[in-house]
């Protein structure tokens, strides 16, 4: 795919003109960096960072049974979701393979008329909208607002603060993974206690012709407190930090949520596609996530093999020097009987053997 031909997000601009090496993610030209990753990423963990997620896909469900719908295709019940909450959960196939993470959200409009919302993964936009489509029952309408707005995550210590100058409302009313209507900088948006970098924060949607306007605001305000523009490498490396799986490498069609460690987001008191399948497999014989510390400062990458001796016991999905650890640090998937915290393994690293320990997940947590 050319420079051409990849797919813009409304801060495209900004990020060209702001130092942003551009890069093909997921057929969106996106900034993989402004500085440095390690700046970036340290500026999010002491500060606060700004990160463009507009790539993220982003749909609409109206109608009565657009919330019983939805739960019938993901793992986390949320028919009985309130209004304001989001829940994490998994879209699977018949067999449990998983198609994709998303958050639900429960959103009530100004007349107080619910709607069901979803972030999907950009690469998986197609797949989840066909998905959704060849199962939408009569009464619900499907809607994709991905290139119609924006959505922008304040994430570190000081983003509350600083997202607060430009939303109305008390965001600290907002907990965790709630969300609302809001205006922002004078426009209609929404505003999630939600992110993906182990920080608290929020993310904002607004209308894609004020999306720069947003941004500029946020990144005067952020560049006075220490706060950054953060690019896709920094994310990358937040997010593995939190230990937070990744689509295409610690989770796939071949993967079950069970596997990757994500019982948390599975609800069996409800029916989704999948579940049969789940509820038969017997998780005890597939390999599972685990997180690794190397013993040197060779670090890993994704596919490097795991050994155990002269055994082949895992690969490598997500790896990379942690700026907040000082070590480098990955994700992998492992056979059961060598997960246990504590065990050693050994990482080929283009021929080379290098120790490595199993750890407990995160490796980082917010005080």
């Amino acid at each position: 795919m050319t420079t051409d031909t990849l797919k813009k997000t409304p801060l495209y601009n900004w990020h060209a003109a702001n130092g942003g090496r551009m890069v093909d993610f997921t057929g969106w030209s996106m900034p993989v960096q402004y500085t440095s990753i390690i700046d970036e990423h340290n500026a999010t963990r002491n500060s606060v960072g700004l990160f463009d997620v507009s790539h993220m896909a982003r749909f609409r469900f109206d109608g009565a049974e657009a919330l019983p719908f939805i739960d019938g295709l993901v793992t986390r019940k949320v028919a009985d979701l309130k209004p304001g909450r989001i829940r994490y959960g998994l879209v699977c196939k018949e067999d449990g393979g998983i198609l994709d993470d998303v958050l639900t959200y429960h959103l009530q409009d100004v007349a107080g008329q619910s709607y069901t919302w979803m972030v999907v993964n950009a690469g998986n936009r197609e797949k989840i909208a066909a998905w959704i489509n060849d199962r939408l029952p009569e009464g619900v309408t499907f809607t994709d607002h991905t290139e119609q707005t924006a959505m922008i995550a304040v994430q570190g210590p000081r983003a509350m603060a600083l997202a607060q100058e430009i939303v109305e409302g008390d965001l600290n009313e907002l907990k965790y993974y709630q969300g609302r209507e809001a205006t922002i900088l004078s426009h209609p948006g929404l505003v999630s206690r939600t992110g993906y970098t182990g920080e608290d924060g929020v993310e904002l949607t607004v209308p894609a012709e004020v999306a720069f306007a947003t941004w500029e605001a946020l990144h005067v305000a952020a560049a006075e407190v220490g706060g950054h523009a953060v690019g896709l490498g920094a994310r990358d490396t937040l997010r593995l930090e939190a230990a937070m799986p990744l689509y295409g490498h610690e989770l796939s069609e071949e993967i079950t949520p069970l596997q990757a460690g994500l019982g948390f987001a599975m609800s069996w008191d409800h029916e989704f596609i999948g579940k049969s399948a789940l509820e038969a497999i017997d998780q005890d014989s597939l390999p599972v996530r685990v997180g690794l510390v190397m013993q040197d400062r060779r670090v890993p990458r994704e596919h490097y093999p795991l050994f155990s001796g002269d055994q082949q016991v895992g690969e490598v999905t997500s790896g990379s020097q942690s700026p907040t650890l000082g070590a480098p640090i990955a994700m992998g998937y492992v056979a059961p009987q060598f997960a246990a915290d504590g065990t050693l393994l050994d990482v080929d690293v283009r021929g080379k053997r290098h120790a490595a320990k199993v750890v407990p997940l995160p490796f980082y947590k917010r005080k």
